[in-house]
């Protein structure tokens, strides 16, 4: 079973690479990520003809999540995280596949950091564990698939230097990001690339996509119980170089 994460940066503008990617990849599951567009505008007949059903939690202009399936529909378990009432942001949806508890997330990007916007995304971080520690007391295979606009570690980006005052970067954010794992999760992508040097975006200035210069912030997080199944796991590069494409590739698990 192959599941993937997906930040497609605008679901219409990027629609043509969409649909030809799930045609030429076949994913089971599509966790996506930034749809730039409310519910009632969401191609969600093009991605039905396709094969895929889904639950979507859009918004108009930015963020929006949602979980696709191939052949099926998800049952939705919930959008949006607990913990602030007034949040409306689209960055989380929840639901239940193929015997499999998944959720696509959006974090928020958080810069220019320090300020309200960094705030808002240590909070968010925050709201995420408890809903991940929740998750995993059902001791259930569970992923968490998303942009987490985290970069890790100093490994999972080409120039550390570049972006040493960017948000993805600050240790705020990556104690966050280890808080998370330190519920028992697994991070697939690092336990299956150790060595790192594995970039999941590339900006499209300064000819970050030519020279290679990505960084690596889509994360596949897993329970104990999906761990146990990881075969596999790898980012769809190539297709990043595609027209008009995202700024992101999608990021893969297989699990048996």
């Amino acid at each position: 079973m192959r599941i993937a994460t997906y930040n497609v940066n605008g679901i219409k503008a990027r629609l043509p690479r969409l649909i030809e990617w799930l045609d030429e990849q076949k994913p089971d599951i599509v966790c996506l990520q930034e749809l730039k567009s409310s519910d009632e505008t969401l191609p969600i007949a093009d991605i039905e003809a396709a094969g895929y059903k889904g639950v979507w939690h859009g918004q108009k202009g930015f963020n929006g999540v949602a979980i696709l399936a191939r052949g099926e529909t998800p049952v939705e378990v919930q959008k949006g995280l607990g913990g602030e009432p007034e949040d409306e942001h689209s960055r989380y949806i929840e639901a239940d596949i193929f015997g499999i508890r998944v959720a696509s997330i959006y974090l928020p990007n958080g810069n220019p950091q320090p300020g309200p916007k960094f705030d808002y995304k240590l909070r968010w971080f925050e709201r995420l564990t408890a809903r991940a520690a929740e998750l995993m007391a059902l001791e259930i295979p569970v992923v968490l698939a998303g942009d987490y606009n985290v970069i890790p570690t100093d490994d999972d980006i080409a120039n550390p230097k570049a972006m040493a005052d960017d948000a993805l970067m600050q240790p705020e954010s990556r104690a966050a990001f280890r808080k998370l794992a330190a519920l028992g999760l697994t991070d697939a992508l690092e336990a299956r690339h150790p060595k790192g040097r594995l970039w999941t975006f590339w900006d499209y200035q300064a000819g970050a996509w030519q020279r290679d210069a990505g960084f690596r912030i889509d994360h596949l997080m897993l329970s104990p119980e999906a761990a146990d199944r990881l075969v596999a796991a790898g980012v769809d590069k190539e297709y990043r170089g595609r027209e008009k494409a995202s700024d992101h590739a999608a990021t893969w698990i297989e699990l048996d």
